[in-house]
């Protein structure tokens, strides 16, 4: 079996809550963050909560008007990682307002090129968790991953898991009697989800990345066409 005891993971966790309330998306994080270090992955969690992250789409907001910014810090941490995992509560059936400035400060590092010429977040594998009362995990899980793979990381199949109660005023998955914990599709598809993380990173750190060919943008600015059907187009 292939080594990970090399392989770093960032997991973020995007609940409304500071880290010094419990967090039911980190229970369901855990599962995957245990998978993880079991194997040998360096893992950090990050709480987006606890942190002063400003609205905007610029690598450091402190440049556009704001006092503080917190992510430029995090976003080192995001580069750092072979493995970018994001969590996320359910709010009116969607992803929470923490995680679409997670995603929207992901956004504004996207225009930035690694040694080869790619976008630099290229080479990087990326999943979501997500968790709730209320319908709304595929539509999250949907919106996160194609979040992450436009702006350039790879995802492996499956890459998302996700716990849902019963519908209204019902148990959240960290208390007593939920059910969640003893799910067998959540815990089942949050190991599945936290083992193709780790192969897909594996065979992308052997490999030296994604090949260089056929998607450098100075290169195509340049004229180069990659094979284009019709490289005179106008």
């Amino acid at each position: 079996m292939a080594r990970y005891d090399d392989l770093s993971a960032l997991f973020i966790n995007c609940s409304l809550k500071p880290s010094r309330l419990p967090s039911n998306t980190q229970g369901l994080m855990d599962v995957s963050i245990g998978v993880m270090a079991a194997n040998g992955v360096k893992v950090e969690t990050v709480r987006a909560a606890d942190l002063e992250i400003p609205p905007g789409v610029q690598p450091d907001m402190r440049e556009h008007g704001f006092a503080n910014d917190a992510w430029p810090d995090l976003q080192k941490k995001v580069m750092a990682a072979d493995i970018l995992v994001i969590g996320t509560p359910i709010w009116l059936g969607d992803k929470s307002s923490v995680c679409t400035r997670v995603v929207e400060r992901l956004y504004g590092y996207s225009g930035k090129l690694n040694d080869k010429g790619q976008y630099d977040y290229y080479g990087r594998v990326g999943g979501c968790i997500v968790t709730g009362n209320e319908d709304g995990a595929k539509h999250c899980g949907m919106n996160i991953l194609y979040s992450l793979q436009h702006i350039g990381f790879a995802i492996p199949p499956q890459a998302d898991a996700g716990w849902v109660g019963e519908a209204g005023p019902s148990p959240s998955y960290c208390d007593e009697g939920s059910g969640g914990p003893q799910n067998d599709f959540t815990q089942r598809n949050t190991t599945f989800a936290a083992w193709n993380l780790m192969h897909f990173a594996r065979m992308l750190k052997d490999a030296g990345g994604v090949p260089a060919h056929g998607n450098l943008p100075q290169a195509w600015k340049d004229g180069a066409r990659f094979d284009h059907p019709n490289p005179e187009y106008r």
